[in-house]
């Protein structure tokens, strides 16, 4: 994927040493804009690889308009635990578990899991019940009855609701786009963290576009990610550079069961990932 390589040397090469929240500090660009056609293959990352059991279940998740993190650990997606962990940390529940410890009473303990495992109106829940709209089903009705509408859009930034996430929605709006009997989404995202967090974004937004194109009767065409604040963190450096030392391979092909019209059907076994030929995984440090 030439798009993210680029978008990686962009930032390294002409990025703002910028301070964030996390006291880990950064480089970052202001408004960065990558293209992905999916005919030309699914965008999953090929200079490491990339844990797509991971993206599918979060994106299922966020479909059935979940927000505790339950459903995940018991898929063993554990890309989540980190903030309802530094949460449960200042409850007067806390007896210095660790954060092994914190995942197997989410997995074990439904009470313990309901208590501590929320967090709050995430994606899920912006989804499918924004101040009463189900925006998913409302943005499906739009493209099938109403497809050159421009305003088929899903928002999960809701002010109202903001104080009460674990953490506000990084990938905030979207808009979908119909022509020629092809669906097309563009992502804004306010704030993009590119090792960890935006190889995950990529594949898990076409992937949504291609769930939506099916169950509406169209071709997944491009996907657009449009990001806010671009920035790669300082203990991510060498990673990067290590990627940009790796030539792109052929991008994999994303196989969906044909059969699955209703998009809250869809479950893991539902999507299939062929030809994905991967340098290995690269770790690096969540900051939270």
């Amino acid at each position: 994927m030439k798009q993210y390589l680029d978008l990686c040397r962009h930032v390294m090469t002409q990025g703002t040493d910028k301070a964030d929240r996390t006291n880990t500090g950064t480089k970052s660009v202001f408004g960065y804009q990558m293209r992905f056609d999916l005919f030309e293959g699914f965008p999953l990352l090929t200079t490491k690889k990339v844990y797509l059991r991971a993206i599918i279940h979060e994106l299922l998740w966020f479909i059935a308009g979940d927000t505790n993190i339950k459903y995940l650990v018991d898929h063993d997606v554990r890309i989540w635990n980190e903030w309802p962990y530094e949460a449960f940390k200042k409850s007067s529940d806390y007896q210095q578990e660790t954060m092994d410890e914190f995942v197997q009473k989410i997995k074990n303990d439904p009470e313990f899991a309901k208590k501590h495992g929320n967090l709050g109106p995430v994606y899920g829940a912006q989804w499918r019940n924004f101040n009463g709209v189900d925006q998913l089903m409302e943005v499906i009705r739009q493209i099938k009855h109403n497809p050159d509408s421009r305003r088929i859009i899903l928002s999960a930034w809701n002010p109202a609701e903001l104080p009460h996430m674990a953490l506000p929605p990084c990938h905030t709006f979207m808009q979908f786009y119909v022509a020629n009997g092809e669906l097309s989404l563009q992502l804004y995202q306010r704030s993009g963290d590119i090792f960890l967090g935006i190889p995950f974004n990529i594949a898990s937004y076409s992937l949504f576009l291609m769930m939506v194109a099916q169950v509406t009767g169209l071709k997944p065409k491009t996907f657009v990610h449009t990001i806010g604040d671009a920035h790669i963190y300082a203990n991510h450096f060498e990673q990067i550079e290590l990627q940009l030392t790796r030539t792109p391979r052929p991008l994999p092909k994303m196989i969906i069961n044909p059969n699955i019209k209703n998009i809250t059907d869809f479950k893991f076994e539902d999507f299939e990932l062929v030809d994905y030929n991967p340098y290995p995984a690269i770790k690096g440090a969540v900051a939270v």
